[in-house]
């Protein structure tokens, strides 16, 4: 039954290489504090936490990410209704299949939000409003879209033409044509014309709608979608599709797919501050430039430099003199310096990285796991130092190696150690030896996040040197 609610379905997936090496394939942008001090995907879920507009939000996200996407919504406060695991991406035609399917068993008229986590959205306020009058668009029958106003010749966005109103939809419109990622002179004739706007990826739909539009346009999509939630099984927090039954969903964008092909499409011009951060020169734009244009994140210091972008990350010191609209980006494990008209071209760096077998490609130097993270101190052949992080509640598999010995050393907190048949208790500069072949554990039953040190020795000191025996996180053993 209708009750005037709107669904969120947050999107989380993404390769996180257009903002390389914030960003990562382990650890997309969304996850990211780019915007404040939250990350993207907190704000996200935070836009749409009143009870009194919305339903909890379905989450779908990439399988690979999914300790990560509930951890981070667990710290903003944020319950999803469901959080729905992909086994391998298929573009937003098949989210969007999912999320209509779903609500559709419960209620076919319901309203539902399709809503990209890797955005930043400077005025909630006028969001709300344009979103209300999409819902109103969506409840009599459209799928509808915002056009964002453009504040710039942007090429690298897909634009909306807006047609003619919709009768008795105040702020609603046909949609006239889609333009996809238009040349600088057409992007400079939009600008000014008034009637392209920016596509924000964002679409407000009635879950029946949906489902007859993609029935139409795209089948095989809703088939194969249909056919993996039909085989769906719930894992602690997750619901996950079999991978074989996915991968035979056709990876479209949903604006191939339907958008672009069906007669019910609408569009709400808005203009509430969205940026999908997803260049270099986004962030540019979004941060507090000093009197010479410079933005800076972290720690840095610049001499005579003008128009540049300066992020230090990871505690790491930047020193930067004389540079002229350039970025500079340094982590832990990576530094980027481009100039600024080229830093879009990160995309082919990353996949030569890839190529190469360089783990700075795509792993982020802190490796997040369902029970906390770690980050490399040292490694070479023989032996590899990593601090780790337990969070409270936290509790590594019982495991053991075949190739490598470890040291445990407690610097903050309280471990609860186990080591073959002895279970004890370390605290602070406390430490004990898990000889090569040992099974054992490592467990935080504080309140407080525990930190320690890791030394491991052997011929092998690889992440797939670990037998699983028992898991409460439902990994796989090896």
């Amino acid at each position: 039954m209708t009750t005037g609610l709107i669904q969120p379905v947050i999107l989380s997936g993404g390769a996180g290489t257009r903002l390389w090496p914030l960003s990562r394939r382990a650890y997309p942008k969304q996850f990211l504090p780019l915007a404040g001090t939250a990350s993207l995907l907190q704000q996200t879920a935070e836009r749409v936490s009143d009870p009194a507009r919305f339903h909890p939000p379905l989450v779908i996200a990439g399988e690979a990410h999914r300790f990560i996407v509930r951890d981070q919504l667990e710290e903003a406060g944020c319950r999803p209704d469901r959080l729905v695991l992909e086994p391998v991406g298929r573009n937003t035609a098949a989210a969007v299949a999912l999320a209509a399917l779903m609500m559709a068993t419960r209620d076919p008229a319901s309203i539902v939000a399709i809503l990209p986590s890797d955005h930043m959205i400077a005025d909630e306020a006028a969001f709300h409003a344009a979103l209300a009058r999409a819902g109103e668009a969506a409840a009599a029958g459209y799928l509808t879209l915002f056009a964002m106003r453009p504040t710039r010749a942007e090429t690298g966005y897909g634009y909306i033409r807006t047609g003619a109103p919709l009768e008795g939809l105040d702020g609603a419109f046909h949609v006239e044509r889609f333009v996809e990622k238009p040349d600088a002179a057409t992007a400079e004739r939009f600008l000014t014309d008034g009637a392209h706007g920016w596509n924000s990826g964002m679409l407000i739909f009635r879950a029946d709608m949906m489902l007859t539009a993609l029935d139409r346009h795209a089948p095989k999509v809703l088939a194969a979608c249909r056919a993996a939630l039909a085989g769906a099984w719930v894992d602690l927090d997750f619901l996950r599709l079999p991978r074989a039954a996915f991968e035979a969903v056709p990876a479209l964008p949903i604006d191939v797919a339907v958008m672009e092909r069906t007669d019910r499409a609408a569009v709400v011009p808005a203009d509430f501050g969205w940026n999908d951060l997803g260049a270099f020169a986004s962030l540019h734009t979004v941060g507090a430039a000093d009197d010479q244009g410079n933005v800076v994140r972290g720690d840095a210091v610049l001499e005579a430099c003008r128009d540049s972008l300066v992020i230090g990350e990871d505690g790491r010191l930047v020193a930067a003199i004389g540079l002229t609209d350039m970025v500079v980006v340094a982590t832990k494990d990576a530094v980027l310096v481009a100039p600024a008209d080229r830093a879009d071209a990160v995309r082919h760096l990353v996949a030569r990285l890839e190529a190469d077998g360089r783990v700075e490609g795509t792993e982020h130097p802190r490796a997040h796991r369902p029970w906390g993270s770690y980050e490399d101190i040292d490694r070479a052949g023989d032996f590899r130092v990593k601090r780790i992080v337990v969070k409270p509640g936290g509790r590594l598999s019982l495991q053991r190696h075949r190739r490598r010995s470890e040291h445990w050393i407690v610097l903050h907190g309280e471990a609860t150690v186990t080591v073959g048949q002895r279970t004890e208790t370390l605290r602070r500069n406390q430490s004990t030896y898990v000889p090569v072949g040992e099974t054992h554990r490592l467990e935080n039953h504080a309140d407080t996040p525990l930190h320690l040190i890791e030394v491991q020795v052997g011929d092998y000191v690889g992440e797939d040197d670990i037998e699983r025996l028992e898991d409460i996180y439902g990994r796989d053993p090896d």
